[in-house]
């Protein structure tokens, strides 16, 4: 009987944009214009010399993120995923997503034509409805330009349509926030990712962090409590913490991420998690470029790691979804006891930033908010379980060892 192919994601980095957002710490470059050809001749090569490692895999996400993908322009763009086609097993209903910032989606036609060409999936950063809020992170565009790229996309045919927002930004109120989620359920998209604005170091915002008007950790709590409630009744599910869609409309791409599900990244930045290695790209486009061209390219950073060692890392990214942690998964594929998770769990549970589910427990919006320090509690837990086993182990006593 023929062997079923494993699924496979694909990720194809465009690091280029119209000029740098104050808060952005992607890998990506103002303008670029002389080197969109050169790079997407460069991801096609790399595209073409990974393919035979995928040769057991069906490819049924492709996500081109950046940067800003549609500046490269649809022709370009139609050409690396015509490439895709044809060197790799894509499903017939392969979910394809394009990003794409609001100001360089104006076209219907060039919509239409990258919709024909296999796209059927486009994100747009609109991030708020606000233009003196947009302008002082650094966006380009207007609300305006939001309801204009949105109106575009659905005169060329899009039917599956994300918005990006964000909240905590700079001069930010509780009221302007609830009018930029209004103003985006207005335009009735199929999903909403909803991001809590983190200030990174190195970036302009970082530098002015100070004197930026920025909203404090309780009232970005504020906010995102009330935004899942309203986002619930307008009929979008939260399957992830800053993540709603409605019925059949979740990124099935990102739900890759989560679930720990295999996916293949290219150019400078992008990451990997393919073959139980997980890797990535240096956050260089000059290396990349010159390293796929001459057969150098090498990776910035490298980590096998099989299945059944990654507990640590399935614990932190199960409960980043509305499923939570399955405790019979966490028992049979990582062969580690629960219990220690369970009474964890029991104690967020009482402070109700915990529920249990049918087949284990996952956290509530209040305990989203806790995840970094209920998820460190946990791999406390578990850390101080294997050392217990560890020390039975020596002595003999396999009773405890065996979960």
């Amino acid at each position: 009987m023929k062997e079923k192919k494993r699924p496979l994601g694909l990720y194809i980095h465009i690091p280029f944009c119209r000029s740098k957002c104050a808060y952005c710490d992607f890998y990506s470059l103002p303008h670029g214009e002389e080197a969109f050809k050169r790079y997407a001749a460069a991801v096609k090569r790399h595209l073409t010399e990974t393919a035979p490692a995928a040769a057991g895999h069906q490819v049924d996400t492709i996500y081109f993120g950046g940067g800003t993908p549609t500046l490269l322009g649809h022709r370009l763009l139609l050409d690396i995923l015509d490439t895709i086609a044809r060197k790799y097993d894509v499903a017939k209903d392969a979910e394809i997503t394009l990003e794409a910032n609001p100001e360089s989606a104006q076209e219907w036609r060039v919509l239409r034509k990258l919709r024909r060409g296999g796209f059927n999936r486009l994100s747009l950063g609109a991030q708020s409805a606000d233009d003196e809020i947009l302008r002082s992170i650094g966006r380009v565009h207007t609300w305006e330009q939001v309801g204009s790229a949105v109106a575009a996309a659905r005169r060329a045919k899009w039917s599956n349509l994300s918005l990006d927002l964000i909240y905590g930004l700079p001069g930010q109120t509780m009221e302007r926030w609830q009018d930029t989620v209004e103003q985006a359920l207005a335009l009735e998209p199929e999903h909403l990712s909803c991001y809590g604005l983190k200030v990174e170091e190195g970036t302009p915002l970082w530098a002015r962090r100070d004197s930026a008007d920025l909203p404090d950790d309780d009232q970005q709590a504020d906010m995102y409590l009330w935004m899942v409630e309203r986002l619930a009744a307008a009929g979008y599910g939260q399957y992830e913490i800053s993540n709603f869609a409605r019925p059949g409309r979740a990124s099935r791409h990102n739900r890759k991420y989560w679930r720990m599900e295999e996916y293949a990244g290219f150019g400078p930045g992008a990451h990997s998690d393919f073959g139980e290695v997980r890797y990535a790209y240096a956050r260089d486009l000059g290396a990349y470029m010159e390293g796929v061209e001459h057969g150098t390219l090498r990776v910035s950073e490298s980590e096998t790691l099989p299945a059944r060692e990654r507990d640590t890392e399935y614990i932190m990214l199960s409960l980043r979804t509305v499923e939570g942690i399955s405790q019979y998964a966490f028992e049979h594929t990582y062969r580690q006891r629960f219990a220690p998770l369970d009474r964890t769990f029991q104690k967020y549970e009482a402070l109700g930033c915990a529920r249990r589910t049918e087949g284990g427990w996952a956290l509530t919006p209040k305990g989203f908010l806790l995840s970094n320090t209920i998820i460190t509690d946990l791999w406390e837990a578990n850390g101080a379980e294997k050392v217990r086993r560890e020390q039975a182990a020596a002595r003999g006593d396999f009773r405890i060892v065996l979960p």
